[in-house]
Order: C-alpha cells, then structure tokens, then sequence
C-alpha cells in the first residue's frame, strides 16, 4: 500500500515535466496538421480556442482537472477522444509485448542455465554468440531483416498489420503477431540468457550447491529446485526494467510492421504534435516504469523468502 501511495507523487512530478516540455516544443498541432497553407488568421482562432495561447500552468491544471475527472482530451487530429484512441490501442500493444516477454522468457532462461551447467561448451559458446548478437543488433535493424527474408524473400509471414483485411480470428493474428514478437523479444531474450547465466555460475559455487551435491542430490534437483530460485533474483531485476523497455521498444517496431498499437499511436502523434494523445501515452509509459518495479519487488519476496519488507 505505501509503495502505491508512492505512484501519486511520482506520477504527479512526471505530468508536470513531461507537459512542459511537450509545450515548450517548437510548432504547434494546427502547424503540423493544415502545413504552411492554413490561413495565419484561422490559425490564430483555432489556438485561442483551444486554450494554446494560454500560458502553460494554466494549460496543465485545466489538463489535470480533466484527466482526474477520466476526460483525456481529443485528438486534435481526428477529433476522437483519446479514452477510446487508448481503449483501442493498449490491448494491441499488450499482446505484442506480452508475448515478445513470455517468448524471450521461455527461450533464454533455460538456455542461460544449460549456459552456466555446461560452461566453456559448444553449447555455452553458441549461447553467448547469440546473446551478443541479439544484444549488439538494432531492433529496427533486426525488424527490418525479419521482414526482407521472411516476408520478401520467403513470404512466410504478413510484414505488416495485425489481420489479414476480410480475414481476422486467433490463427490469422498470431500469423501477424510473429515477426514483431520475435524482433521486439530478441534484445530481452537475449539479456535474460546474459544474466541468467551469470547468476547461476554464481549460486552454482555457493556452499549449499556443494553441500546439496555432498548429500548425495541429482544434478537435476540442485540446479533447478536449490541454485535456480536464488539465480533468478538478477533477473527480476532486469525485469522490472524491461518492461517499459518492452513498450518503449514496440514505438519502433510498431512503425516498422505498422502494428495498430501504443507504438504506432506514440508516434503519429509525435508528428502531428497531438498533445493529448502525447499527454495519454507518456503517462501510460511512466505508470509501467512504476509498476514494473513494483511486481520486481513483489517477485523478490517470492523467489527468496528470506526478503520482507517491513
């Protein structure tokens, strides 16, 4: 309860800074929308109404009144009100990082243990490639193979969208989900398989392994039921920043497969200086970087009892 009491504040000081610089941005939405040939007059008329020509902590306190009201504004470009932009886009991009998260955890966490069991093997060699690799490989450079060889090359996969159009159902969104999963996935998986590795080559030499060896334990049992929960405690870590990693990273990945998401609406909205919609999304990425650490320190207690906190 005091680690959610915490989030009012912190989200608080957040709004305030990311309003101003959002604000303080050269242009403004009329600008970006209409280009040079908009009327300067017309112009002049819609920012007066709209309350752009106000000074900024009056902006910003209309803006928080409304907001706590559960009023986001309007697109200035579609007119749409942002509740539903959101309503639409969140369980796109939910799904996209959910499963680039559960992928990369599925794969790495088992090849950074066989990693650290097998150490100075071709398996463990081949692993740390890959991890270098997955970690060194741009994500929209990584998109961007995906799609000339598995969607150019070999049309095995859609390269953009989320269904096919007159089509759609569970099979037809996964076929269109695997490419952006795999590329957003890839620079987290390969982290995990780093870290995973080194935190078991370190419980794997701690005095209880040896002595959980010493009585006479399989192999199997010391590593994964007594040097696997104390090894994942780095990983938790890790996680509690990868996932606003993870929705920082759709932006791109959106834009590159034009996937429907928080990414691809992040983005347009950056063009089109919609600044309720700019408003909406950083707000909804700050609230993950908290959250995020909050499920790392729940997930703490659990992998070790020995953590409380008073």
């Amino acid at each position: 309860m005091r680690r959610l009491l915490q989030m009012i504040p912190i989200l608080f000081g957040v709004s305030i800074i990311v309003f101003v610089i959002i604000h303080s941005a050269p242009g403004d939405p009329y600008a970006y929308l209409f280009g040079p040939r908009i009327d300067p007059t017309l112009r002049a008329r819609l920012m007066e109404e709209m309350g752009f020509n106000d000074p900024i902590p009056i902006q910003y306190v209309r803006w928080l009144t409304t907001t706590l009201k559960g009023n986001l504004g309007y697109s200035v470009r579609t007119q749409e009100p942002v509740v539903d932009m959101l309503a639409r886009a969140i369980p796109r991009t939910l799904l996209l990082t959910g499963t680039a998260f559960l992928l990369g955890l599925a794969l790495a966490i088992p090849i950074g243990v066989i990693s650290a069991t097998r150490q100075y093997s071709l398996i463990d060699y081949a692993a740390t490639t890959f991890a270098f690799m997955g970690i060194s490989l741009p994500s929209f450079f990584a998109a961007l193979l995906a799609i000339y060889f598995f969607a150019v090359r070999l049309p095995i996969f859609p390269m953009n969208g989320i269904i096919t159009p007159g089509g759609g159902g569970f099979w037809d969104v996964l076929h269109h989900l695997v490419l952006p999963a795999v590329t957003l996935g890839l620079r987290d998986m390969a982290s995990y398989a780093r870290f995973t590795r080194s935190a078991m080559l370190e419980v794997l030499r701690q005095d209880y392994v040896r002595t959980a060896r010493a009585k006479g334990l399989a192999e199997r049992v010391v590593v994964y039921k007594h040097a696997f929960r104390n090894g994942m405690i780095p990983v938790i870590t890790l996680f509690g920043f990868s996932l606003p990693g993870l929705f920082g990273g759709a932006v791109i990945i959106e834009q590159v497969f034009t996937f429907p998401g928080m990414g691809l609406l992040t983005f347009e909205a950056v063009n089109n200086r919609d600044y309720s919609v700019l408003m909406a999304t950083n707000m909804f990425f700050a609230l993950l970087v908290i959250l995020g650490n909050l499920i790392a320190d729940i997930l703490y207690a659990v992998a070790d009892p020995r953590i409380r906190y008073a």
